[in-house]
């Protein structure tokens, strides 16, 4: 993709600090005797051109007047999942921070609406590392926040960002992201535990590879009794081309092609199993269902 890293940066950079409005709060629902809820990271500004440029434009356009969705700018929400039960308080990513966009980077103020605060955090779980997910890792002091957690990362996604000849290789539009991501990742070095496809992370949490958006995303499908949810992160980006046209590339995928192949699969495994879904950016929370359409399929976020 034909992506300009800076003049994307500087368009960032216009828009004014973040402020939410309403509840940090976003949703909340039970599973069994736990509890998953969304808190804002507040959201992100981004050309449309970073999703949409590899699709079909002749058939996106109807698309997205279906959805209202404008061709130039998207302002996706970031939800973070929270769980809670009897022993666990786990944070699956940590936000952008306060260095990555000035919309984004409200996971205290989140937190704290929901009567926690970073020390709470007993787990943090990554499905990937892009800034939006790890850069909130440090404050602006460039301290760690969550002093108390212990961290978990897919082992694939992990060495992938470790790796010194990533920044080389990613493309001028992400060598940042690499930057960023490794300087966090050392702040964690010794305390961070490794996990791959398939397997129980912690009691009730088993690790989902779902790969393509970056080479080692993560997804997680949390259990409590007879009730289940799958936390997505990235692998279904947004509630419009990715639910209609889930095989199209999408220019926000490191690896296109193999991310359709990813949402295609996902999306039979959600209907097959009727399972409740949260979407890092997703709206209205995140929380919801998915509902077979006409032409793919459709968002159906949780009335409450």
């Amino acid at each position: 993709m034909n992506f300009d890293r800076r003049a994307f940066l500087t368009r960032c950079g216009a828009f004014s600090a973040v402020t939410l409005t309403g509840s940090p709060v976003l949703a909340e629902t039970r599973l069994g005797s736990g509890t998953l809820t969304t808190v804002s990271d507040g959201s992100l500004v981004l050309p449309g051109s970073f999703v949409f440029e590899p699709m079909p434009q002749d058939k996106l356009a109807p698309v997205l007047g279906e959805f209202g969705v404008a061709p130039d700018r998207l302002e996706p929400e970031c939800n973070l999942a929270l769980y809670r039960d009897e022993e666990l308080t786990v944070l699956f990513d940590v936000g952008s921070g306060p260095d990555f966009m000035p919309t984004a980077g409200a996971v205290l103020e989140s937190l704290d609406a929901a009567g926690l605060s970073p020390d709470d955090i007993t787990h943090v779980v990554f499905t990937h590392a892009h800034p939006d997910h790890i850069w909130g890792l440090l404050d602006e002091f460039d301290d760690p926040l969550f002093l108390n957690a212990t961290y978990l990362m897919g082992r694939a996604e992990w060495d992938y960002w470790w790796n010194p000849e990533t920044v080389d290789t990613i493309g001028d539009a992400r060598a940042a992201f690499a930057v960023g991501a490794k300087r966090r990742m050392e702040m964690i070095e010794d305390s961070v535990e490794f996990f791959n496809d398939g397997q129980e992370i912690l009691p009730g949490i088993a690790a989902i590879g779902t790969h393509g958006h970056t080479p080692g995303h993560m997804s997680f499908e949390i259990r409590n009794g007879s009730q289940s949810a799958l936390i997505l992160g990235d692998a279904i980006g947004n509630h419009h081309v990715a639910f209609r046209k889930p095989e199209w590339i999408s220019g926000s995928d490191q690896d296109g092609a193999r991310a359709a192949d990813t949402r295609k699969t996902l999306f039979d495994r959600i209907i097959a199993d009727q399972m409740q879904i949260v979407g890092f950016h997703l709206p209205q929370g995140g929380i919801g269902r998915v509902d077979r359409a006409t032409e793919g399929y459709v968002f159906v976020p949780d009335a409450g």
